[in-house]
């Protein structure tokens, strides 16, 4: 990323945040130092201003000097719940969005909300108002915030439950630090302003100990520091300022054996003190986890998500490779990773994970991580090798090894087999195929010692007479040890291979489908079909306000719809596997667009499949970004054809205005003219005048129902509403009907006509087909020089009947032949004269097409050999109807 896509991520992080409200934290190292205090003092400082403050929620906890900074702000009333016979008070969230004020004050960050609230935490609340466009003021501590929370019990021994994620911290736009000194603060504890006595004495002795506080202290202000430090890079950022160093990522590599949460939070604040970027990692081979980690790692992802981290799940039987991989595509440059346990027999066998990233990542910035819980865990797991794999899986080596003793007594017995060094070898590799690692190699140990015991002389002990024995046995436990070890790495990545296929499938299914979906409706119809083959969930897919239910699903409840429009509004997961109306059985994914949110996903899994992997997750959150981009295509597509249209209507619409501003006002103005003369002066006029405008009132009137009649036709033919009323004509009386008719208004008018002899009748609408012929020979007359004769020649070619009109008039270039056909193209040649709509051709190509023919223009015919002139050629073809009279007699 260079400094103009730094400026620009900058600048578009600060216009996303326009139009949210801004969030301001006032920030103390623990309970008593006047967070509340400095706040309303605040409050009240901007209520002079004139700002519009509301106290959404205060906790006052009974000190009157607090209290009395209330007077003279709005205190919204407390919303009340009944829990178990107890009425609760809460914040009346609906009611403080709907009076919007432009500053909101919520006091205690970190607290639980009591059961039956939309929301669990508070925190939550403020995101609600925070996205509603309200500012918030509120307030916390400093041991509240989730990345320390390891932190503050390694110095209080006070592990808090109460926590607030660091991404809440993202949105702020300023942090008011709130200090005392720890003596002050001492004092203030004894004299009862904190706590009742009882109370107070309690917390002497245990939290508020004067080196407890000094520790928090230096925690908070280091904090902020922190904040301060990251808001001055974002603006330098926005501004373009130079020399701003690179960032590098963060990679957590976490393994759900019992200190995942603990590095999440370390490398948390790792990649937060070097604004980073960061992400949490974990590497699945061929057998999914034990189900114990899998829920330490489920818990370790979703703290890494509210923290404000990414979590990914990787694939590949080699973890050093999979996160080497990761690291070098994805600009990490810190790995961060638990202390590895050194085994005695580990360079025999394998270096630990943490010496083959130190060998294999020179690149890479190594931060090795270690905890007494870790240490007492690695103790412990030495004790008991089987705790990471599970006792089935060492069941599996015992009944492999049991069996293979029993084959053997068999094939010694009766087979005479004298080798059954090859019996218990397939048992190891048997073993290796259907267990983990430890496993197979726990059972090249028991097959081992059976051979050993009960196949070797002397029998029946461990002992071995021979030299040659002692050698044979060795190499026999190499060889079921490598065997094991390549069969069981091998089905790791063939499983993994699965794996990697699977997801890869779904999503290749789905883009199949999207792309061959053309408006929304089949876009859902494709994403409904493909998630529930690929997750056997229950889809329902609202988009917008529908609430449509397809047939099959389960109907949502009141709890259900309300997580969907959460999820709609916030552009966030709520629902079933999050902390947001976590009641309802569905889990609702946004569909994001450039506006918003286009809708929501939700999914619904059955009883006996609640849990939600993260392979799953990972899946269903792609597929549900794929469809959401499909949505926008669709949405910009037909927008983008909608615009066409409308442009192209409103060109056609400017261009039939033109045309009936002049072309048909022109016959209009001379009849009204002939007819005033007339009125007027007729008494005085001659017969022959008179009789000359009449002629024209006559001929101009003609002329204009032409226009009107073809603007008529062009109406139909647009609407598809032309009908086809089919008979039997002669060619020769076509083709004479439309010169007899155009002679008629232009006497003067020469035809060269020439149809070929036995021409059968044609099965045609006789009207349409001597219109068209009618507009062809109109629009060629008024280009032929004067005295020139219109060609006319009429024959089959290749089973169809072509009639060819050619004029000698200037010609059409080669590049606006086939636009001449377009409706009001205007151009001086054609049909696009003085004297023309520009629809004649137009309504030729119609009348003809719905015939199942062509017209084309085309250069003149070889007379005289000069090629002058266009040739409009129509072809009809013959068609015979199926239950008819037959064709008259010429």
């Amino acid at each position: 990323m260079n400094n103009r896509d730094a400026k620009a991520n900058a600048l578009v992080e600060e216009l996303r945040r326009q139009g949210a409200g801004r969030l301001t934290i006032f920030l103390g190292a623990a309970p008593g130092v006047g967070k509340t205090f400095a706040m309303l003092s605040r409050a009240r400082e901007l209520k002079r201003q004139g700002v519009d403050v509301v106290a959404g929620i205060i906790e006052t906890h009974g000190r009157s000097e607090t209290a009395h900074l209330l007077d003279g702000l709005e205190v919204m009333p407390r919303a009340r719940s009944d829990y178990r016979g107890s009425s609760l008070q809460e914040l009346d969230l609906d009611a403080l969005i709907a009076r919007k004020p432009m500053v909101a004050l919520v006091d205690e960050l970190a607290h639980r909300n009591a059961p039956g609230s939309r929301h669990e935490r508070r925190w939550q609340d403020v995101i609600e108002l925070l996205d509603a466009g309200i500012d918030v003021h509120t307030t916390v501590n400093i041991q509240h915030l989730e990345s320390l929370n390891d932190v503050v019990h390694r110095i209080t021994g006070v592990r808090v439950s109460e926590t607030v994620p660091d991404s809440v911290f993202d949105r702020l736009r300023d942090i008011v630090l709130v200090d005392l000194p720890p003596r002050e603060l001492i004092q203030r504890l004894k004299d009862g302003k904190v706590y009742v006595p009882e109370q107070a004495a309690q917390a002497l002795q245990a939290f508020f100990s004067p080196s407890n506080l000094a520790a928090l202290r230096e925690l908070t202000m280091q904090t902020t520091a922190d904040r301060v430090d990251s808001d001055l890079r974002e603006t330098q950022a926005a501004r373009g300022a130079p020399g701003m160093s690179l960032r590098r990522g963060v990679m957590i590599a976490i393994d759900g054996h019992g200190q995942s949460e603990y590095l999440v939070r370390v490398g948390r604040r790792i990649a937060e003190r070097r604004a980073a970027p960061w992400t949490v990692v974990t590497v699945q081979g061929a057998r999914a986890p034990a189900e114990s980690v899998q829920r330490e790692l489920d818990r370790a992802f979703a703290l890494a998500r509210r923290l404000g981290g990414e979590a990914v799940v990787l694939h590949g039987n080699n973890i050093v490779d999979a996160l080497l991989d990761h690291a070098a595509q994805n600009g990490v440059s810190t790995i961060v990773l638990g202390r590895t346990r050194e085994r005695p027999w580990a360079r025999m066998v394998n270096r630990t994970l943490t010496q083959q990233l130190l060998q294999l990542g020179a690149h890479f910035e190594l931060n090795i991580v270690s905890t007494p819980e870790a240490r007492a865990k690695s103790r412990r797991h030495f004790h008991n090798p089987f705790e990471g794999g599970g006792w089935r899986d060492f069941g599996i080596a015992l009944l492999g090894s049991v069996l293979a003793v029993i084959v053997a007594v068999v094939a010694e017995r009766w087979v005479q087999l004298d080798d059954l060094s090859m019996v218990f070898i397939v048992a190891v590799l048997l073993v290796a195929v259907r267990t983990r690692m430890r496993a197979a190699m726990m059972a090249a140990v028991l097959c081992f010692l059976a051979y050993n015991f009960f196949f070797l002389d002397p029998r029946f002990t461990f002992f071995i007479g021979a030299r040659q024995g002692v050698v044979t046995v060795l190499l026999f436990l190499i060889a079921a040890i490598v065997a094991g070890r390549l069969a069981s790495r091998l089905r790791q990545q063939v499983m993994a291979l699965r794996a990697a296929n699977t997801h890869a499938t779904a999503l290749q299914g789905l883009g199949r489908q999207l792309a061959s979906a053309a408006d929304l409706g089949q876009v859902v119809q494709a994403a409904r079909t493909a998630l529930r083959a690929s997750l056997d969930a229950a889809t329902w897919i609202r988009i917008g306000d529908d609430d449509s239910i397809p047939e099959g699903v389960p109907p949502p409840g009141d709890k259900d719809r309300a997580a969907a429009d959460w999820a709609q509004h916030h552009r966030q997961p709520a629902g079933h596997y999050t902390d947001t109306l976590a009641a309802s059985d569905w889990w609702f994914l946004p569909l994001p667009d450039e506006h918003g949110v286009s809708g929501v996903i939700g999914l619904r899994f059955s009883e006996r499949d609640m849990r939600l992997g993260p392979e799953r997750r990972r899946l269903a959150e792609a597929m549900a970004d794929d469809i959401a981009q499909t949505i926008v295509r669709t949405r910009l597509v037909e927008d983008l054809e909608s615009a066409r249209v409308g442009g192209e209507t409103e060109r056609l619409r400017s261009a039939l205005l033109s045309s009936v501003s002049h072309d048909l006002r022109s016959p209009l103005a001379s009849i009204i003219g002939s007819a005033s003369s007339l009125e007027n002066y007729g008494d005085a006029m001659g017969e022959e005048d008179r009789r000359g405008l009449l002629d024209t009132i006559r001929l101009e009137g003609e002329r204009l129902d032409r226009y009107i009649q073809n603007l008529l036709d062009m109406t139909r033919l647009g609407h598809g509403s032309l009908p086809l009323n089919r008979d039997w004509i002669g060619v020769d009386e076509l083709i004479g009907s439309a010169v007899a008719r155009l002679q008629r208004y232009q006497p003067t008018a020469r035809f060269d006509v020439s149809i070929a002899p036995g021409l059968a009748p044609i099965w045609v609408h006789p009207a349409l087909v001597e219109q068209a012929l009618f507009n062809v020979l109109e629009n060629a007359l008024k280009f032929s020089p004067p005295g020139e004769a219109v060609g006319v020649d009429a024959r089959l070619v290749d089973g169809a009947l072509r009639i060819d009109v050619r004029d000698r008039g200037p010609g059409i270039p080669e590049d606006e032949r086939k636009r001449i056909f377009d409706m009001f193209y205007s151009v001086e040649r054609g049909d696009r004269g003085r004297e023309g709509t520009g629809l004649g051709l137009t309504i030729v190509r119609g009348m003809i097409g719905a015939h199942g023919g062509s017209v084309e223009a085309l250069p003149g015919g070889p007379v005289d050999h000069d090629r002058r002139g266009t040739t409009i050629r129509i072809t009809l073809p013959l068609i015979t109807p199926s239950r008819t009279a037959p064709p008259p007699d010429d």
